[in-house]
């Protein structure tokens, strides 16, 4: 079992940077693949970013990418999602996920281990 808590939303004006983080405790953090997934309200959850558990491996949605930044710190077991050049359409609930699986995941159903997720707003 591993259990996430992501933290760092706020609110932060277009332009603006947030810094997310989610700690992972239970099982050994670093056999898993981590990602982070939004919903905006009225939307369905969609796939943001991923890192495989060995660092340089990251993969990004088109919308955020040359904006987000997905890193990993396994001594800590902490994930990170630096979010620069905010725009209003990132407005969603963000959650942190874990999975077992191999490849570059990016479906709900291929992630066994969900937070519940931290509001950032972004206003214009």
């Amino acid at each position: 079992q591993v259990q996430l808590v992501e933290s760092g939303g706020g609110l932060v004006q277009a332009g603006g940077s947030l810094r997310l983080s989610c700690a992972a405790s239970g099982r050994t953090f670093s056999n898993y693949a981590m990602a982070w997934f939004r919903q905006a309200p009225g939307k369905e959850r969609e796939f943001v970013a991923g890192i495989r558990w060995s660092v340089s491996t990251t993969y990004y949605a088109d919308s955020v990418k040359g904006r987000f930044t997905i890193s990993r710190d396994n001594a800590k077991n902490t994930v990170f999602l630096q979010m620069n050049s905010l725009k209003p359409e990132d407005t969603a609930v963000y959650y942190c996920a874990a999975a077992t699986g191999w490849g570059l995941l990016r479906r709900q159903y291929e992630f066994d281990y969900w937070g519940q997720g931290t509001q950032v707003t972004v206003s214009s």
